[in-house]
């Protein structure tokens, strides 16, 4: 059981990040034996948390703990994917022995805690809530069995857990954050909880602040008030009283615009978004200030050690040594999987994340017969690795996902790998040579991966979307897909980008690679020493302490607040 601070932290906060915050997330990305996470929102949160622990911030994490996690990605006996289902078990999780009762559908379901200390894996104190407990139904238990489940009730059940769940059980270890906040807007439902604990609406935004991660509407969750008011959403609000307090007008109660409406400030996950965001919500009365954290990643975590010392050193030998035994542990992967022997000497390119219609994952292959003409090459010779998660419900997804497996699988240089989660994530991004980013323009929020590739000396080959406007100098330390007219129809775009990305891959990135070996480690040195320290998550951190956190809240407030257990 806990009982004290340093048994919760292992660590006293330092004095600069001594406010007590609580960081609300569906899904954690912080290591490959824990597997909570689908993409990056969990990388994002994984990352944040790493970087929390070593900078002693007084943070911790409330999230799920599930049962059969986001689920395995596995092949069926003609090779193509499907969505397995395995029971996780973690010895290394401590049970708090704390374990409470809410309300979801008006019937009472228990919900465990368990509590990820930080020396396990080197991050901030992460609580897991489970319902998968023998005092509950068959029918409350799977509520935190699969991440993201398919079923509307069950997704609305895992919110409220989440909110209101996470709310309560703070209060039963009596911590008293003096901030929650929401990393995208699946628990929101928490405010309700708050706004019943301190009775005014001013009272809750002086203690929330809100991330919202997309412009994709998948990504902003709406479910209708009547079922959300029969699921007990709202706490001991009606739907009327809860459409009251936030002046929300129509038949769907939508999560983000709630939580916009909640918090005293949000931010979107690069320049560019946050002001998508803001020019996305403008004219909703009530929704509050909107500022840009660009998202990063924790380079402690992502980084290769001796990559990392060749590039600081400027030691082209070094990295070429390197670079050659990661492409060759990668290779491995690639030879177990699909049966492929790749060749370290060659140019390898890899297109790998969460795998979503927006990102494009086949847009090299769009002029099939010009694709097939670069991956024949002689003079310039190519590899090509995919890999990614679609959602398991996602019938679009899993389709494309498995046209790439059947169109790559005559070909002995292209290959696509199952099982995208942070260790294959990680080989990826240290054996790849240009890390390729294709999304349609302005859906991708920030995007992450491109950023912990440059780390490991990959060079981003990019569509200008997301965090990249903020790092990319065109030829400098990356190579930029020139965007189109977006005012024309998505296959013309398509069409068109598709031509841009393969003129740069012909006249400019594979004569680089092949024929001037400075010039190519120049750039990738340029991309390393420009990412770190701007999109280390170690700037993230600091930043939402003194962008987000540090509120003025009356003395007699702050007296009450105290993370601690006095």
């Amino acid at each position: 059981m806990i009982s004290s601070r340093k048994d919760l932290f292992g660590y006293e906060p330092d004095p600069e990040y001594s406010l007590p915050v609580a960081y609300f997330s569906m899904e954690y990305a912080i290591d490959q034996a824990l597997k909570i996470y689908s993409g990056g929102l969990g990388f994002l949160s994984g990352s944040h948390l790493r970087s929390a622990f070593e900078l002693k911030q007084n943070l911790i994490g409330i999230g799920m703990l599930w049962k059969y996690g986001y689920y395995d990605q596995q092949r069926d006996s003609n090779g193509l994917m499907k969505p397995g289902f395995v029971e996780k078990d973690y010895s290394f999780l401590q049970d708090t022995g704390v374990m409470f009762t809410l309300q979801v559908h008006n019937a009472p379901v228990h919900v465990r805690a368990f509590l990820l200390k930080p020396e396990i894996f080197g991050a901030a104190p992460l609580f897991l809530l489970s319902t998968d407990v023998p005092e509950n139904d068959e029918q409350s238990r799977s509520i935190t069995h699969c991440l993201y489940d398919a079923n509307e009730a069950t997704r609305i059940a895992q919110s409220i857990v989440l909110g209101i769940g996470g709310a309560m059980l703070l209060d039963q270890l009596n911590l008293t954050p003096e901030i929650y906040h929401l990393n995208e807007g699946h628990g929101v439902a928490l405010n309700f909880y708050l706004y019943d604990k301190y009775k005014t609406l001013e009272d809750v935004q002086k203690r929330i602040v809100f991330t919202t991660h997309t412009p994709e509407k998948a990504g902003n969750e709406e479910h209708s008030f009547d079922l959300l008011d029969e699921m007990s959403f709202f706490y001991h609000l009606n739907k009327q009283q809860a459409r009251i307090l936030l002046g929300m007008e129509g038949v769907n109660f939508n999560f983000t615009l709630a939580a916009l409406k909640f918090a005293h400030k949000a931010n979107g996950v690069s320049k560019m978004h946050g002001a998508v965001a803001k020019n996305m919500w403008a004219g909703k009365p009530g929704v509050c200030e909107i500022i840009s954290i660009t998202n990063a990643q924790n380079k402690t975590y992502w980084v290769d050690p001796l990559i990392d010392r060749a590039i600081a050193d400027q030691d082209e030998p070094a990295f070429k040594t390197r670079k050659t035994a990661l492409k060759k542990q990668l290779f491995k992967i690639v030879a177990d999987q699909c049966g492929k022997l790749f060749d370290e000497n060659k140019l390898t390119i890899v297109w790998a994340r969460r795998f979503a219609g927006y990102k494009r994952a086949d847009l090299i292959m769009q002029d099939w017969e010009r694709f097939l003409k670069l991956i024949s090459s002689t003079q310039y010779p190519v590899q090509l690795i995919w890999a990614g998660k679609p959602y398991p419900e996602d019938s679009e997804g899993i389709d494309l996902f498995n046209r790439i497996i059947s169109n790559a699988k005559p070909l002995a240089n292209c290959a696509v790998l199952t099982g995208y989660e942070l260790e294959l994530s990680s080989c990826l991004k240290k054996g790849a040579d240009v890390w390729l980013n294709n999304p349609r323009m302005f859906h991708e929020a920030s995007g992450t991966s491109g950023m912990t590739a440059a780390m490991n000396g990959a060079i981003n080959l990019t569509m200008p979307d997301g965090w990249v406007p903020e790092f990319a100098r065109d030829g400098e330390n990356c190579f930029l897909i020139q965007p189109e007219i977006q005012e024309q129809p998505e296959r013309q775009i398509d069409r068109l980008e598709n031509n841009s990305l393969m003129d740069i891959l012909e006249k400019t990135v594979l004569p680089i690679y092949y024929s001037d070996h400075k010039k190519w480690f120049n750039i990738l040195t340029k991309a390393a020493v420009d990412i770190n320290p701007e999109f280390d998550s170690g700037r993230l951190a600091r930043q939402y302490y003194e962008l987000m956190y540090k509120v003025l809240l009356p003395e007699e407030v702050k007296e009450q607040m105290q993370l601690s257990f006095e």
